[in-house]
């Protein structure tokens, strides 16, 4: 959420920020609310310090005096009353409004109009050459017998999957490897909900807007979180830190749902987009200073490069365009992961900076060493996200006789096993 001062002192930038993003809000109609709002707060906090007054005056009147004060007061509380459905309205209707506003992009983010607009930035390791027919990651994963898509099916419906054996293995091999390496860094790891109040998804920018991806138990009024950036972010929540605190590194692994609305017929088969998942997410609470929030954002982007190397997968990174960002980003990086059977680079990792817009709407702030209260920036990355990772994992691995290599620095996570061969029963 912007600060509506803000809004009010740059009507067209935040208008050109949300045109930029493919977004609409009206902010002309916005700011009339507000107008509105304010005025009718003001004339209510006039009348009621009138009524106070002369209610205090009542007593002491004398007696021919105090049925005109107390008609007064009556006529001041009609007018209040009759303001304060209007008001309520007014104020419900802004706040719903204040909800839909996105952060302007960042001056140097490139416009475009959706992710075939991000602009290149970096390539790193070598795309995988074969002396074969190289097979897609759900072929090997089948003829291996470490993925089994048919009783996923059976068990979930579509776009599920199970990993069996060795493939159940390597995904926490994965896992773990990036989690002791956040760990290294100082990263604190937290066990959080994956079941939230709707004022975690409110707050941290998934509802109103993103409501159609989640999914939603309505018995309980809680949704399940897409991504453990959720519930890190409102960890602190309605709270005021100390400034010595920040920044706060935090990480969460937990498992993520999404119902990938809108994808039907999309990337139906395999790995790639999946209802439930698990993710290592990497969130970092930051003062509000432009300056260091830049350098938190590189520092996530290579937490999750580093990951990518010691795995020896070829990425690129990529500066996501104004079309491509969503309501709450002021700039993303993509990190983009080579697959072979998709012949492209495709993503794996999305590290976003914030500033001030989810912890407004937490009202997650700080107080400075010379006392002043601020509102805290909130930066995130994912570290790994599994089974997506275990597409370049199996198909820039895999070996002519149907085997999978498995990374170096994976082995001692295996137990020592170097190689995945077929599996029986």
């Amino acid at each position: 959420m912007l600060d509506i001062k803000f809004i009010r002192e740059n009507p067209d930038l935040v208008a050109k920020g949300a045109k930029d993003k493919n977004l609409k809000i009206d902010i002309a109609k916005l700011l009339e609310l507000d107008a509105t709002v304010r005025s009718m707060q003001a004339e209510t906090e006039t009348l009621q310090s009138e009524r106070n007054r002369l209610s205090k005056t009542i007593a002491q009147a004398a007696a021919t005096e105090r049925e005109t004060l107390k008609a007064q007061v009556q006529g001041l509380k009609a007018r209040m009353d009759e303001i304060a459905p209007n008001l309520d309205a007014s104020r419900s209707e802004f706040n719903a409004m204040m909800l839909l506003v996105p952060a302007p992009a960042r001056a140097d983010v490139p416009i475009g109009r959706d992710d075939t607009e991000n602009v290149e930035v970096k390539r790193s390791g070598t795309i995988p050459k074969f002396d074969f027919e190289p097979l897609d990651h759900a072929i090997v994963g089948e003829k291996l017998g470490i993925v089994d898509f048919a009783r996923g099916v059976k068990l979930a419906g579509s776009r599920s999957y199970i990993l069996k054996g060795d493939g159940a293995r390597l995904e926490q091999a994965v896992l773990r490897f990036t989690f002791d390496k956040l760990c290294e860094r100082g990263y604190t790891p937290l066990t959080v909900p994956v079941l939230v109040k709707e004022e975690a998804m409110i707050g941290t920018g998934y509802f109103p807007t993103g409501r159609d991806q989640a999914y939603y138990v309505e018995k309980d009024e809680r949704a399940l979180v897409g991504t453990a950036e959720v519930s890190l972010t409102s960890y602190y929540s309605g709270e005021i830190l100390q400034e010595s605190e920040l920044p706060c590194r935090i990480m969460a692994w937990s498992s993520c749902f999404r119902r990938e609305a809108g994808t039907y017929g999309k990337d139906t088969k395999g790995l790639y987009r999946v209802h439930q998942f698990q993710k290592i997410e990497q969130v970092i609470i930051a003062p509000a200073d432009n300056e260091a929030s830049e350098k938190l954002h590189d520092e996530l982007l290579k937490n999750a490069e580093d990951v990518l190397q010691a795995l020896g997968l070829a990425y690129r990174v990529v500066y996501v365009c104004t079309g491509d960002l969503g309501q709450g980003q002021v700039r993303k990086h993509d990190i983009e992961t080579w697959m072979p059977s998709r012949k492209a680079y495709s993503e794996t990792h999305s590290c976003s900076t914030f500033h001030d817009f989810q912890a407004r709407r937490l009202q997650m702030r700080y107080r400075t060493k010379s006392g002043e209260v601020k509102t805290c920036y909130t930066l995130n990355n994912t570290a790994i996200a599994t089974p997506r990772v275990l597409i370049p994992l199996l198909e820039c691995y895999q070996q002519a006789d149907g085997s999978v290599k498995i990374p170096d620095v994976l082995v001692p996570y295996m137990q020592g096993q170097k190689i995945i061969a077929l599996q029986r029963g």
